[in-house]
């Protein structure tokens, strides 16, 4: 491995590169949205893990998608706060490292995680009478652990192939957190086999998913087609149609930034598309998979009546 080689011991992350006004006004709006996406994530959590209604396969995944999506904004989010009002605020090799595999890990997990919804959903829509037998619970942790397991196990892959890399300088990540593309363009040694790996990769955890998701809801397209009810079929379109909004917006911003050649989208094009993973996405998604049931709705009320009544006893 190239460590001995390696004389770089931290890292400037470059940020957004605006005036100061403008960083500012990224930190305080950036600092909102973090602050719904913990709120908004916990609170979800919280009632799946409180609410006896609640436990079902559906939301047993969505508590584990609230987790990654916490777990995301977590990892990027306080550092890109920080440069926003000291931009010269240095981050360690081994902090560096560790985020860019953490933020991997969370990535290719919630890849896993979506195509798990997808298939649950699918089921539930398309084969209702089997639906128990199916999604049994033990069927449901195994997906899970499956793919946390599998995340992980992915992420390390490439934060090894990172490290056998000597980074002899310039030490600036022209990003607002430590993305792998971004370290790669400083190492001093040829990266064509770390680009390689990152590619089959991507084939693997965000083109063969996407498909897979795509099959499931168009399978249930079809079956909401056939319901009678014209509230009913309005009511599942609806909530399919968002959760499938969300869907193509992470992996098409995915497959967009590591699947298309560098040069048809520049490094601040590419900042853009990672805010959908560090602060949109985990923001929007407690809404749209979570907030729009009812079942989420009448226990966030029963929840808030008993703070009431608690209060007022």
């Amino acid at each position: 491995m190239g460590e001995n080689q390696t004389s770089v011991t931290e890292f400037i992350l470059l940020g957004f590169r605006l005036g100061p006004v403008k960083q500012l006004l990224l930190f305080g709006i950036f600092s909102v949205f973090y602050t719904f996406t913990l709120l908004g994530n916990g609170a979800i959590l919280g009632l799946i893990l409180l609410n006896p209604r609640l436990d079902t396969p559906m939301y047993f995944f969505l508590s584990h998608l609230a987790i990654v999506d916490m777990s995301y904004a977590c990892n990027t989010v306080p550092q890109m706060l920080v440069n926003l009002l000291s931009p010269t605020t240095p981050i360690s090799f081994a902090g560096c490292i560790t985020q860019t595999f953490l933020f991997m890990t969370f990535a290719h997990t919630e890849c896993l995680l979506l195509v798990a919804m997808s298939y649950d959903r699918y089921v539930a829509i398309c084969h209702p009478l089997r639906y128990s037998a199916i999604m049994s619970q033990r069927f449901c942790i195994t997906l899970a652990v499956t793919s946390w397991a599998c995340g992980s196990l992915l992420a390390l892959v490439h934060v090894v192939l990172l490290l056998r890399l000597p980074f002899c300088g310039p030490q600036d990540i022209n990003h607002f957190f430590c993305e792998i593309l971004s370290i790669l363009r400083l190492a001093c040694a040829d990266t064509s086999l770390n680009h390689v790996v990152i590619f089959a990769a991507c084939v693997f955890i965000l083109v063969g998913p996407f498909c897979l998701v795509l099959v499931s809801y168009t399978h249930i397209l079809f079956a909401i087609l056939k319901i009678k009810s014209g509230g009913g079929r309005r009511k599942a379109f609806s909530t399919c149609s968002s959760h499938l909004g969300v869907v193509g917006l992470f992996f098409g911003s995915a497959i967009v930034t590591y699947m298309t050649p560098k040069f048809s989208h520049p490094e601040e094009q590419q900042k853009v598309l990672f805010l959908f993973y560090s602060v949109f996405n985990p923001m929007l998604n407690p809404l749209i998979y979570s907030l729009r049931s009812t079942e989420v709705k009448g226990a966030l009320q029963r929840a808030l009546c008993k703070g009431s009544q608690s209060r007022l006893g």
